[in-house]
Protein backbone atom coordinates (compact mmCIF):
# COMPACT_ATOMS: atom_id res chain seq x y z
CA UNK A 1 0.00 0.00 0.00
CA UNK A 2 1.29 3.50 -0.85
CA UNK A 3 2.31 5.45 1.90
CA UNK A 4 0.14 8.56 2.69
CA UNK A 5 1.21 11.79 1.01
CA UNK A 6 1.88 14.69 3.67
CA UNK A 7 2.34 18.62 3.13
CA UNK A 8 3.31 20.78 6.19
CA UNK A 9 2.34 24.38 6.64
CA UNK A 10 4.58 26.59 8.11
CA UNK A 11 3.53 30.62 8.60
CA UNK A 12 6.21 33.35 8.58
CA UNK A 13 5.48 36.53 10.26
CA UNK A 14 8.87 38.80 11.70
CA UNK A 15 10.20 35.51 13.38
CA UNK A 16 12.51 34.40 10.73
CA UNK A 17 15.44 32.33 12.55
CA UNK A 18 12.78 30.73 14.70
CA UNK A 19 10.83 29.61 11.75
CA UNK A 20 13.83 27.97 10.56
CA UNK A 21 14.34 26.34 14.46
CA UNK A 22 10.68 25.09 13.84
CA UNK A 23 11.48 23.89 10.11
CA UNK A 24 14.77 21.75 10.94
CA UNK A 25 12.62 20.16 14.23
CA UNK A 26 9.91 19.30 11.20
CA UNK A 27 11.77 18.10 8.80
CA UNK A 28 13.36 15.19 10.78
CA UNK A 29 9.96 13.83 10.74
CA UNK A 30 9.20 14.83 7.31
CA UNK A 31 12.55 13.34 5.62
CA UNK A 32 11.44 9.72 6.77
CA UNK A 33 7.90 9.97 5.61
CA UNK A 34 8.51 11.58 2.21
CA UNK A 35 6.84 14.79 3.21
CA UNK A 36 7.10 18.20 1.87
CA UNK A 37 7.29 21.96 4.09
CA UNK A 38 5.97 25.19 2.10
CA UNK A 39 7.12 28.25 4.22
CA UNK A 40 4.80 30.98 3.55
CA UNK A 41 5.56 34.69 5.23
CA UNK A 42 2.86 36.57 5.58
CA UNK A 43 3.93 39.86 4.28
CA UNK A 44 7.39 40.48 7.31
CA UNK A 45 7.60 43.17 4.92
CA UNK A 46 11.74 42.75 7.35
CA UNK A 47 13.65 41.26 4.86
CA UNK A 48 12.23 37.93 6.16
CA UNK A 49 11.36 36.22 3.16
CA UNK A 50 14.51 37.32 1.45
CA UNK A 51 16.17 35.75 4.57
CA UNK A 52 13.96 32.27 4.67
CA UNK A 53 14.67 31.96 0.67
CA UNK A 54 18.40 32.15 1.18
CA UNK A 55 18.81 30.05 4.35
CA UNK A 56 16.47 27.26 2.39
CA UNK A 57 19.06 26.89 -0.53
CA UNK A 58 22.35 27.13 1.69
CA UNK A 59 20.74 24.30 3.79
CA UNK A 60 19.90 22.58 0.25
CA UNK A 61 16.81 22.01 1.65
CA UNK A 62 15.19 23.35 -1.75
CA UNK A 63 16.22 20.43 -3.69
CA UNK A 64 13.24 17.95 -5.31
CA UNK A 65 10.89 20.34 -3.60
CA UNK A 66 11.51 19.80 -0.58
CA UNK A 67 11.29 22.84 0.99
CA UNK A 68 9.68 25.73 -0.39
CA UNK A 69 9.13 29.54 0.43
CA UNK A 70 6.16 31.31 -0.45
CA UNK A 71 5.64 35.23 0.36
CA UNK A 72 1.65 36.73 0.69
CA UNK A 73 1.74 40.14 -0.93
CA UNK A 74 -0.77 40.87 2.61
CA UNK A 75 -0.70 40.13 6.06
CA UNK A 76 -4.48 38.14 5.85
CA UNK A 77 -4.02 37.02 9.96
CA UNK A 78 -3.47 33.02 10.73
CA UNK A 79 -6.22 31.27 8.60
CA UNK A 80 -5.29 33.48 5.69
CA UNK A 81 -1.85 32.39 5.60
CA UNK A 82 -1.82 28.82 6.05
CA UNK A 83 -4.44 29.08 3.23
CA UNK A 84 -2.04 29.83 0.84
CA UNK A 85 0.31 26.94 2.40
CA UNK A 86 -2.39 24.45 1.72
CA UNK A 87 -3.56 25.71 -1.76
CA UNK A 88 0.13 25.27 -2.88
CA UNK A 89 -0.30 22.02 -2.92
CA UNK A 90 3.16 19.31 -3.44
CA UNK A 91 5.43 20.58 -5.74
CA UNK A 92 4.39 17.92 -8.57
CA UNK A 93 0.84 19.84 -8.27
CA UNK A 94 -0.81 17.14 -6.16
CA UNK A 95 -2.92 17.53 -3.21
CA UNK A 96 -1.42 15.63 -0.36
CA UNK A 97 -3.32 13.37 1.63
CA UNK A 98 -2.72 15.47 4.66
CA UNK A 99 -1.69 18.75 5.81
CA UNK A 100 0.04 19.51 8.74
CA UNK A 101 -0.19 23.03 10.10
CA UNK A 102 2.89 24.01 12.39
CA UNK A 103 3.55 27.32 14.39
CA UNK A 104 6.91 29.13 13.21
CA UNK A 105 6.90 28.91 17.56
CA UNK A 106 6.22 25.28 17.96
CA UNK A 107 8.84 22.52 17.61
CA UNK A 108 7.50 18.86 17.47
CA UNK A 109 9.76 16.50 18.74
CA UNK A 110 10.88 12.97 16.77
CA UNK A 111 7.83 10.88 15.91
CA UNK A 112 5.35 13.85 16.78
CA UNK A 113 4.07 14.06 12.96
CA UNK A 114 3.99 10.43 12.70
CA UNK A 115 2.05 9.95 15.32
CA UNK A 116 -0.67 12.37 13.86
CA UNK A 117 -0.65 10.62 10.66
CA UNK A 118 -0.67 7.21 12.45
CA UNK A 119 -4.00 8.14 14.33
CA UNK A 120 -5.50 9.56 11.27
CA UNK A 121 -4.68 6.78 9.18
CA UNK A 122 -5.89 4.37 11.71
CA UNK A 123 -9.12 6.19 12.35
CA UNK A 124 -11.60 6.81 9.12
CA UNK A 125 -13.96 9.10 11.17
CA UNK A 126 -11.07 11.32 12.24
CA UNK A 127 -10.31 14.47 10.53
CA UNK A 128 -8.21 16.39 12.61
CA UNK A 129 -5.66 15.37 14.87
CA UNK A 130 -3.67 17.31 17.35
CA UNK A 131 -0.37 17.35 19.39
CA UNK A 132 0.36 17.12 22.91
CA UNK A 133 2.09 21.14 23.66
CA UNK A 134 4.28 21.85 26.62
CA UNK A 135 6.58 25.27 26.92
CA UNK A 136 10.02 24.78 27.09
CA UNK A 137 9.99 24.77 31.37
CA UNK A 138 8.47 21.19 30.35
CA UNK A 139 4.74 22.78 31.98
CA UNK A 140 2.02 21.12 29.65
CA UNK A 141 -0.28 23.87 28.01
CA UNK A 142 -4.12 23.77 27.94
CA UNK A 143 -4.99 22.87 25.02
CA UNK A 144 -8.05 20.67 24.98
CA UNK A 145 -11.60 22.19 24.46
CA UNK A 146 -15.02 21.94 24.19
CA UNK A 147 -16.96 23.87 21.94
CA UNK A 148 -18.16 27.49 23.40
CA UNK A 149 -21.46 27.71 24.56
CA UNK A 150 -23.81 30.76 26.59
CA UNK A 151 -23.56 28.36 29.71
CA UNK A 152 -19.61 27.98 29.41
CA UNK A 153 -18.85 31.44 28.82
CA UNK A 154 -20.85 32.26 31.70
CA UNK A 155 -18.77 29.39 33.93
CA UNK A 156 -15.24 30.62 32.35
CA UNK A 157 -15.93 34.07 32.92
CA UNK A 158 -17.02 33.80 36.28
CA UNK A 159 -14.71 31.01 37.52
CA UNK A 160 -16.06 30.62 40.73
CA UNK A 161 -16.23 26.56 42.18
CA UNK A 162 -19.61 26.33 42.42
CA UNK A 163 -20.86 27.92 39.45
CA UNK A 164 -18.27 25.65 37.77
CA UNK A 165 -19.13 22.51 39.86
CA UNK A 166 -22.75 23.53 38.60
CA UNK A 167 -22.32 23.76 34.89
CA UNK A 168 -18.84 21.55 34.68
CA UNK A 169 -21.11 20.13 31.09
CA UNK A 170 -20.31 22.85 29.72
CA UNK A 171 -16.72 24.09 30.84
CA UNK A 172 -14.75 24.88 27.50
CA UNK A 173 -11.14 24.18 29.49
CA UNK A 174 -11.03 20.34 29.52
CA UNK A 175 -8.52 18.35 32.17
CA UNK A 176 -5.64 17.66 29.45
CA UNK A 177 -6.42 14.27 28.53
CA UNK A 178 -3.39 11.78 29.38
CA UNK A 179 -4.48 9.20 26.28
CA UNK A 180 -5.48 9.88 23.04
CA UNK A 181 -9.28 11.11 22.85
CA UNK A 182 -11.97 12.75 20.95
CA UNK A 183 -12.46 16.64 22.43
CA UNK A 184 -14.42 19.29 20.38
CA UNK A 185 -11.07 21.22 19.32
CA UNK A 186 -7.49 21.93 20.32
CA UNK A 187 -5.01 24.52 19.42
CA UNK A 188 -4.08 25.17 15.99
CA UNK A 189 0.14 25.28 17.14
CA UNK A 190 0.47 21.55 15.83
CA UNK A 191 -2.63 20.67 13.85
CA UNK A 192 -2.50 17.69 10.98
CA UNK A 193 -5.95 17.39 8.77
CA UNK A 194 -7.19 15.23 6.67
CA UNK A 195 -7.12 16.06 2.89
CA UNK A 196 -10.63 14.75 2.01
CA UNK A 197 -12.16 16.58 5.16
CA UNK A 198 -10.65 20.02 3.94
CA UNK A 199 -12.38 18.66 1.08
CA UNK A 200 -15.85 18.29 2.12
CA UNK A 201 -15.74 21.22 4.70
CA UNK A 202 -13.36 24.21 3.15
CA UNK A 203 -10.58 25.52 4.28
CA UNK A 204 -9.69 28.03 7.00
CA UNK A 205 -12.10 31.00 7.35
CA UNK A 206 -10.22 33.69 6.54
CA UNK A 207 -12.75 36.35 7.98
CA UNK A 208 -10.88 35.37 11.33
CA UNK A 209 -7.59 37.75 11.46
CA UNK A 210 -6.34 35.39 14.99
CA UNK A 211 -8.01 33.39 17.18
CA UNK A 212 -11.39 31.38 17.15
CA UNK A 213 -10.02 30.24 13.45
CA UNK A 214 -9.31 26.49 14.21
CA UNK A 215 -12.58 26.48 16.41
CA UNK A 216 -14.46 27.48 13.94
CA UNK A 217 -12.73 24.59 11.51
CA UNK A 218 -13.18 22.09 14.13
CA UNK A 219 -16.91 22.80 14.63
CA UNK A 220 -17.47 23.03 10.63
CA UNK A 221 -15.77 19.32 10.89
CA UNK A 222 -17.71 17.94 13.53
CA UNK A 223 -21.04 18.98 11.70
CA UNK A 224 -19.94 17.46 9.23
CA UNK A 225 -19.17 14.02 11.02
CA UNK A 226 -15.32 14.90 10.90
CA UNK A 227 -13.75 14.33 14.71
CA UNK A 228 -10.81 16.00 16.28
CA UNK A 229 -8.79 13.85 18.81
CA UNK A 230 -5.80 14.94 21.06
CA UNK A 231 -3.12 12.80 21.04
CA UNK A 232 -0.48 13.17 23.53
CA UNK A 233 1.93 10.71 21.81
CA UNK A 234 2.34 13.33 19.30
CA UNK A 235 4.37 16.28 21.87
CA UNK A 236 5.49 19.83 20.62
CA UNK A 237 7.30 22.15 22.86
CA UNK A 238 5.33 25.88 22.23
CA UNK A 239 6.97 28.86 23.01
CA UNK A 240 3.35 31.48 22.06
CA UNK A 241 1.93 34.52 21.15
CA UNK A 242 6.32 34.68 20.10
CA UNK A 243 4.59 36.50 16.54
CA UNK A 244 1.87 38.37 17.79
CA UNK A 245 3.52 39.88 21.33
CA UNK A 246 0.22 38.89 23.46
CA UNK A 247 2.48 37.86 25.78
CA UNK A 248 3.94 41.52 26.21
CA UNK A 249 0.44 43.43 26.23
CA UNK A 250 -1.81 44.39 28.92
CA UNK A 251 -4.75 44.77 26.83
CA UNK A 252 -6.64 42.20 24.48
CA UNK A 253 -6.74 43.73 20.85
CA UNK A 254 -9.69 44.16 18.57
CA UNK A 255 -9.15 41.67 16.61
CA UNK A 256 -9.52 39.00 19.41
CA UNK A 257 -13.18 40.69 19.58
CA UNK A 258 -13.91 40.89 16.17
CA UNK A 259 -12.74 36.75 15.67
CA UNK A 260 -15.11 36.23 18.56
CA UNK A 261 -17.71 37.88 17.63
CA UNK A 262 -17.85 36.44 14.18
CA UNK A 263 -17.38 33.04 15.37
CA UNK A 264 -20.81 32.90 17.51
CA UNK A 265 -22.86 34.81 14.91
CA UNK A 266 -21.28 32.79 12.50
CA UNK A 267 -22.21 29.52 14.19
CA UNK A 268 -24.98 30.06 16.26
CA UNK A 269 -26.81 33.36 14.87
CA UNK A 270 -26.89 36.82 16.10
CA UNK A 271 -29.41 36.52 19.07
CA UNK A 272 -27.25 33.32 20.77
CA UNK A 273 -24.21 35.76 20.35
CA UNK A 274 -25.77 38.47 22.18
CA UNK A 275 -26.73 35.80 25.04
CA UNK A 276 -23.24 34.68 24.50
CA UNK A 277 -21.78 37.90 25.45
CA UNK A 278 -24.18 39.08 28.12
CA UNK A 279 -23.46 35.57 29.75
CA UNK A 280 -19.43 36.10 29.57
CA UNK A 281 -20.37 40.21 31.48
CA UNK A 282 -22.17 38.64 33.86
CA UNK A 283 -19.91 35.83 34.88
CA UNK A 284 -16.90 39.12 34.40
CA UNK A 285 -18.91 40.59 37.15
CA UNK A 286 -19.19 38.07 39.48
CA UNK A 287 -15.73 37.30 39.26
CA UNK A 288 -14.65 41.53 39.92
CA UNK A 289 -17.66 41.16 42.88
CA UNK A 290 -15.65 38.28 44.47
CA UNK A 291 -12.17 39.76 43.76
CA UNK A 292 -13.19 43.05 45.33
CA UNK A 293 -14.48 41.60 48.47
CA UNK A 294 -11.15 39.75 48.64
CA UNK A 295 -9.01 42.07 47.99
CA UNK A 296 -7.48 41.12 44.90
CA UNK A 297 -7.33 42.31 41.37
CA UNK A 298 -9.49 40.48 38.66
CA UNK A 299 -7.88 38.24 36.71
CA UNK A 300 -8.36 39.18 32.92
CA UNK A 301 -6.46 41.53 31.01
CA UNK A 302 -7.14 45.63 31.63
CA UNK A 303 -10.51 46.82 30.47
CA UNK A 304 -11.22 43.55 29.42
CA UNK A 305 -15.19 43.71 30.16
CA UNK A 306 -15.81 47.41 29.26
CA UNK A 307 -13.55 46.67 26.11
CA UNK A 308 -16.09 43.96 25.35
CA UNK A 309 -18.76 46.21 26.08
CA UNK A 310 -17.58 49.02 23.71
CA UNK A 311 -16.66 46.80 20.99
CA UNK A 312 -20.44 45.00 20.88
CA UNK A 313 -22.13 48.28 20.56
CA UNK A 314 -19.61 49.66 18.18
CA UNK A 315 -19.98 46.90 16.04
CA UNK A 316 -23.89 47.20 16.98
CA UNK A 317 -24.11 50.07 15.48
CA UNK A 318 -22.58 49.65 12.36
CA UNK A 319 -24.12 46.57 11.22
CA UNK A 320 -27.17 48.76 11.62
CA UNK A 321 -25.88 51.72 9.45
CA UNK A 322 -25.12 48.81 7.12
CA UNK A 323 -28.71 47.74 6.14
CA UNK A 324 -30.97 49.43 3.96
Amino acid sequence: MARPTLLCVLLNYRTPEMTLRAATAALADLDAMGGELVIVDNASGDGSEDMLRREVDVRGWHEGGRVRVIGSPVNGGFGAGNNIGIRAMLSDGGAPDYVYILNSDAFPDAGSIRALIDHLEATPDAGIACSHVRGEDGQTHTTAFRFPSIAGEFEGAARLGAVSRLLSHARVVLPQPGITQQVDWSAGASMMLRRSMLDDIGIFDETFFLYFEETDLCLRAARAGWWCWYVPQSRVVHIGSVSTGMKTKSRMPQYWYDSRRHYFIKNYGRVYAACALLAHVGGGLLHRLRMGLAGRKPQDPQWFLSDMMSHAITRYRLSREDRP
